[in-house]
C-alpha cells in the first residue's frame, strides 16, 4: 500500500514524495501509524510497530474531547497497556496447563479433545466420535493440545516471538480475536479437507494466524517486507515437506489471521468498531458454514 499523504495543503517534494508536516521541504517516505501524516527522521518516534509523530505520542489517538481522547492507542485502535504481552503469556500458560493434563490423563483425554471429523475411537472403546457427531468443541480444544515435548516447545517459542510483535500493535482484545479465529479456521479447513478419521492437534493454526497478522502489520506500516516473505516461505516449506503436518490447519490459520488483521488495521477511523467487529464476524461465519457443509457431507 502506498503511503498516505498528509493534508492537501502539505507541500509535495519534487519527486512525488510528501514533505514532513513539521518541516516543509523535507521529503519523506514514512508516515505516522496513527494520523498518517508524513514525518521526517527528526520527527519519528519509534512505536511497537512503525513510527509515530510527536503530536500523536503526546496526545494519544485523537483530538476529540472524550475522556479517552488522550489515551495512547495501538495501530488498530486498542488501548496501550502497561504489560503489552499479557495475553501472549496467558495463552502460553494455558497451553502448558493443558499439556500437563495430557501427561496426567494420557491417551483417553487426547482422544476426547483432538480434532477428528468422524471415526471410531479405540481409546474410547470403539465409540463414534468427531465434529460430525456434534462434538464441535474439538475445533477449539485441539488448538490447545500437544503430546510431544518438541511439538509444544516449538509452538510456544514461536508464539512468544510472534506475540511480542503482534499483541502490542493490535491490543489485547483484537489480538486474542486474531488468535482464536485463526485457530478455529485452521481446524475448520482441516475438518473440511482431511480424511474424517485423521486426528490432528496443536496450536500451529493459531500461530500461523499470527504470522499472517504480522505480515499485514508490516505492510500497513510500510516496513521492509523481505524478511516477512522469507519467514512465510520457510514456514510454508516446512508445512508441505515435514511429515505428519496438517497443512490444512496451517493454511486455514494463516489466511484467517491475515484477513482479520486486514479488517482491524485498515478500518476507517469513523467506522472502526463496525468494520472490525464485522470482519471478525464474517470470518467466524465463513468458518461455521465450512463446518456445517462438511458435517452435511459426512452425515
Amino acid at each position: 500500500m502506498d503511503q498516505a499523504p498528509g493534508s492537501p495543503q502539505e507541500p509535495q517534494g519534487t519527486h512525488g514524495l510528501p514533505s514532513c508536516y513539521r518541516h516543509p521541504g523535507r521529503e519523506t517516505g514514512i508516515s505516522c501509524t496513527r494520523c498518517e501524516r508524513p514525518i521526517c527522521p527528526d520527527c519519528m518516534v519509534s512505536a511497537s510497530v512503525g513510527f509515530q509523530c510527536p503530536e500523536c505520542v503526546r496526545t494519544g489517538s485523537g483530538t476529540g474531547h472524550s475522556p479517552t481522547a488522550n489515551q495512547p492507542r495501538t495501530l488498530a485502535g486498542g488501548t496501550v497497556e502497561a504489560d503489552p504481552f499479557l495475553v501472549t503469556k496467558i495463552l502460553i500458560a494455558v497451553n502448558i496447563a493443558v499439556y500437563g493434563v495430557v501427561l496426567a490423563l494420557g491417551d483417553r483425554f487426547v482422544a476426547e479433545m483432538e480434532l477428528i471429523g468422524l471415526a471410531r475411537s479405540p481409546q474410547l472403546g470403539g465409540e463414534i466420535v468427531g465434529v460430525a457427531d456434534d462434538e464441535w468443541y474439538r475445533l477449539i480444544t485441539a488448538a490447545f493440545l500437544h503430546q510431544q515435548v518438541p511439538h509444544i516447545l516449538f509452538n510456544l517459542l514461536t508464539l512468544w516471538f510472534l506475540g511480542r510483535l503482534v499483541e502490542p500493535a493490535l491490543g489485547r482484545t483484537r489480538y486474542l480475536a486474531v488468535y482464536l479465529l485463526s485457530g478455529l479456521a485452521g481446524s475448520a479447513l482441516a475438518y473440511l479437507l482431511a480424511a474424517p478419521n485423521q486426528p490432528s492437534l496443536g496450536a500451529s493454526g493459531a500461530i500461523y494466524g499470527l504470522m499472517g497478522a504480522f505480515a499485514v502489520l508490516v505492510r500497513r506500516t510500510n516496513l521492509d517486507m523481505r524478511p516477512v516473505v522469507a519467514l512465510l516461505a520457510l514456514s510454508l516449506l516446512f508445512t508441505f515437506t515435514w511429515p505428519d503436518i496438517s497443512w490444512q490447519g496451517h493454511i486455514g490459520g494463516l489466511v484467517a489471521g491475515g484477513l482479520v488483521t486486514l479488517g482491524l488495521v485498515y478500518a476507517p477511523r469513523e467506522h472502526r468498531t463496525l468494520v472490525q467487529v464485522g470482519t471478525c464476524a464474517l470470518v467466524f461465519l465463513v468458518t461455521v458454514v465450512v463446518v456445517l457443509a462438511r458435517t452435511a457431507s459426512l452425515t
